[in-house]
């Protein structure tokens, strides 16, 4: 009686396994999202999609790309000051948000093992973000610094690399300064 049961046990877990493996096969095959389907489908990455909404980025980085996207985490929008985000989202208030959002997308595909060997990349925005590699961990500046947490997740449309603040893009001034020693002044 016991290997009666034992049989029928093993064969209806072969069966299951006959339907299962094919599933996860065509899964394995199926092509990643978009950038913006990725972030949308993590919980860690809402308040980068409401702000990419509020900006109206979403069609752009829904694009063929490529792009890298440099993605702050919700706990990276919580470092802003107080009220800073709520600001942000307004409608008059944009541009400001669109520079922002596009100080954190680099118009190619860049994997980490490409960022690692660069001292900065272009952005969207225009101004080129830095990039330091320090005791094997890689952070970018603007006017503050974020520290890459999480590389690598690959979109259909270019990769994402997760970091753990708000990128702020160089105020004039500093730009100013930059460029008065590239001319070498």
């Amino acid at each position: 009686m016991f290997t009666r049961l034992a049989t029928r046990t093993l064969a209806v877990a072969a069966v299951l396994l006959l339907f299962a493996v094919p599933a996860q096969a065509q899964d394995m095959d199926e092509k990643p999202g978009t950038i913006v389907e990725i972030a949308q489908s993590n919980d860690d990455f809402s308040t980068l999609v409401a702000a990419l909404k509020a900006a109206g980025l979403v069609e752009t980085l829904s694009g063929e790309g490529p792009f890298t996207v440099f993605a702050p985490t919700n706990a990276a929008f919580e470092k802003l000051p107080d009220g800073t985000l709520d600001n942000l989202l307004k409608e008059e208030n944009k541009a400001q948000l669109t520079a922002i959002l596009t100080y954190h997308v680099a118009p190619a595909k860049a994997m980490a093992e490409d960022v690692v060997g660069m001292e900065e990349a272009p952005t969207v925005q225009g101004q080129p973000v830095q990039i330091m590699v320090e005791d094997g961990t890689v952070m970018l500046q603007g006017d503050n610094t974020a520290t890459v947490t999480t590389t690598d997740i690959q979109a259909s449309n270019g990769v994402i690399h997760v970091i753990d603040t708000v990128l702020m893009p160089p105020s004039g001034d500093d730009m100013e300064d930059k460029e008065m020693e590239d001319e070498g002044q």
